[in-house]
């Protein structure tokens, strides 16, 4: 017997070959019972979807790219989780790739992703990427791109955090709990979320008697060795401060075992506070004081966003026809827990 056919669904099924269409593209047009009807008459002859024969009729490969920095920071995994969520609901697949920030390895993902014919591309960038660079590798293939978390100064679609605001908020917290020093730990230099979040903060601490180390040598993985590493860097130059606020939760992680390393005790010895709250930040010891981000939101609005200009129309090169630059920022929310709420000033 050859290869079994939709048309041979369909006449199984006693429906037209539209109709078996639809419910293979779970349509919430067709009726329940004329669904389970060609369901069963999929499984019963054996049917299997021919993509490479449907993409010959239609250019869509129903496939999208998403490309992060890594999947063992809980926030990340939740992020894309929820992505692959809203895609899935749309029909579309979703290819995953971690660069592990190095804009080499990243570039190796997406001349893959483009090879394969991906629909839409959805970026996290490596630090010190270039946006240049991702500007001409999508430029011949007219593949719409997203940017997650991190951007290139807003010139292209971009969803994340208000980091900015996150920042503020943690710097008005510390300020207010008479925090006189601080030190901020962890991450990679180039990025736009390192850089908003401490402008945010230095922003909420300006006109105080409260001031910031430099940063120069506190940079690092977003991991917790990265925050480890760093932290260590900050206390091998006989520097103190009464609190450290760590680039992310995960990097605090490491900050955490640095200082308990060295006998010093997180949120009674140095206040610590970090950024996203993910999962298992409230049960640390200390409970961790955060900014929650809400990857989830941001999974969703990326998402959607994506699938938007997917559905928009095209010039006739391919290409998604002009349109302006779309920048969604999730609010974020402090989180106060006893890493920060325990510590009190030092006396003398």
């Amino acid at each position: 017997m050859g290869r079994v056919t939709l048309s041979d669904v369909s006449r199984h099924a006693g429906v037209s070959r539209s109709t078996a269409s639809l419910v293979l593209n779970d349509s919430p047009s067709v009726a329940p019972e004329t669904t389970r009807r060609v369901r069963e008459a999929m499984k019963a002859l054996g049917y299997v979807y021919n993509r490479h024969a449907a993409m010959l009729r239609n250019p869509r490969s129903m496939t999208l790219g998403l490309v992060v920095t890594e999947v063992q920071n809980p926030y990340f995994a939740e992020l894309a989780m929820t992505l692959e969520d809203v895609a899935d609901r749309a029909n579309y697949a979703v290819f995953i790739g971690y660069s592990r920030d190095d804009p080499t390895r990243q570039r190796r993902l997406l001349d893959r992703l483009v090879e394969r014919s991906i629909d839409g591309l959805i970026l996290l960038p490596a630090g010190d990427t270039q946006a240049s660079d991702i500007d001409d590798l999508l430029a011949a293939s007219g593949i719409p791109l997203v940017l997650l978390a991190r951007h290139f100064d807003l010139r292209h679609d971009y969803v994340g955090a208000d980091n900015v605001e996150a920042g503020r908020l943690l710097g008005h917290h510390l300020r207010s709990m008479g925090a006189r020093t601080v030190a901020m730990v962890g991450g990679p230099q180039h990025t736009s979320a390192r850089r908003e979040r401490e402008q945010g903060f230095l922003a909420a601490i300006a006109g105080s008697d409260m001031t910031m180390y430099p940063t120069d040598g506190l940079f690092g993985e977003a991991t917790p060795d990265g925050g480890a590493d760093a932290t260590r860097r900050l206390l091998d130059r006989g520097e103190i401060p009464d609190a450290i606020v760590a680039y992310s939760d995960i990097v605090a992680v490491g900050v955490y075992a640095e200082l308990t390393r060295r006998g010093l005790e997180p949120g009674r010895d140095i206040a610590v506070g970090g950024f996203d709250d993910i999962a298992g930040s409230a049960h640390r010891t200390p409970p961790l004081t955060t900014v929650a981000t809400f990857p989830t939101k941001i999974g969703e609005k990326c998402g959607e966003l994506i699938l938007e200009r997917l559905g928009q129309p095209q010039t006739p090169d391919g290409a998604t026809a002009a349109t302006p630059y779309s920048h969604q920022l999730v609010e974020p929310a402090l989180r106060v827990r006893a890493s920060t709420a325990a510590w009190r000033p030092r006396r003398g």
